[in-house]
């Protein structure tokens, strides 16, 4: 038995990049729900359609990508956000993730790029474009030194926290599931069950935590 087709949304206001967007993905297998051109467009008919990852653009003409993805991502927790914009400017990119998207790809990005980074999306792995990740991992160590935190951590389990380690190192579930020699799916069960005690909705969040927590620090 076949696992279904990844369910997409793509947002962009210029019509021939999200006609071809949406076309090489329909082509790859993915299942397109829908398309929208403006962010209020695109956070009525994500409520509706409620797909697995929307593809962000975060200039919509009048309207921001960024308001998109906070009100997609607070409404449906279960539906990730992959901005994909052509914009590369640092402070585009954490606007962007502090607004709940899960991964940053420049547009420059080959289809085969994109094709791999919406099923790592959809997976639940944090996707950025060679270069932003260690951005995203120095602004949450820069926020985490300067006392931005200071929640009580929920009990997890010993391996709940191992693999909350590795999540906050970079690492995808693939990854840690060989590192720790355990299955991809026990990955992805361990990362779930901590989303859940913690109250985050995906792995960029879950990465903050762990670096403001000191997770990403290997134990003495």
């Amino acid at each position: 038995m076949t696992d279904p087709p990844i369910s997409v949304m793509v947002v962009d206001d210029h019509p021939i990049w999200r006609g071809g967007v949406a076309r090489d993905l329909t082509e790859r297998g993915f299942e397109v729900l829908a398309t929208a051109s403006d962010a209020d467009a695109a956070a009525r008919i994500a409520r509706t359609v409620r797909p697995a990852v929307v593809l962000m653009d975060l200039n919509l003409g009048s309207s921001s990508g960024v308001d998109a993805t906070r009100e997609i991502t607070t409404a449906l927790p279960e539906t990730r956000v992959l901005v994909l914009s052509a914009s590369g400017e640092h402070s585009d990119v954490l606007e962007a993730v502090k607004a709940g998207a899960s991964g940053y790809l420049v547009k420059s990005a080959s289809v085969e790029e994109l094709v791999a980074a919406v099923r790592q999306t959809a997976a639940g792995d944090a996707v950025f474009t060679a270069g932003l990740a260690g951005l995203v991992l120095g602004e949450y160590r820069r926020m985490a030194a300067s006392g931005d935190s200071g929640q009580e951590a929920p009990q997890l389990t010993e391996r709940e926290t191992e693999v909350l380690r590795l999540v906050a190192k970079g690492l995808t579930a693939r990854q840690i599931a060989r590192r720790l020699v355990i299955s991809h799916r026990t990955v992805e069960n361990h990362v779930q069950s901590t989303l859940r005690k913690l109250q985050l909705h995906n792995r960029v969040e879950l990465t903050r935590y762990a670096i403001e927590h000191g997770l990403d620090r290997d134990p003495d």
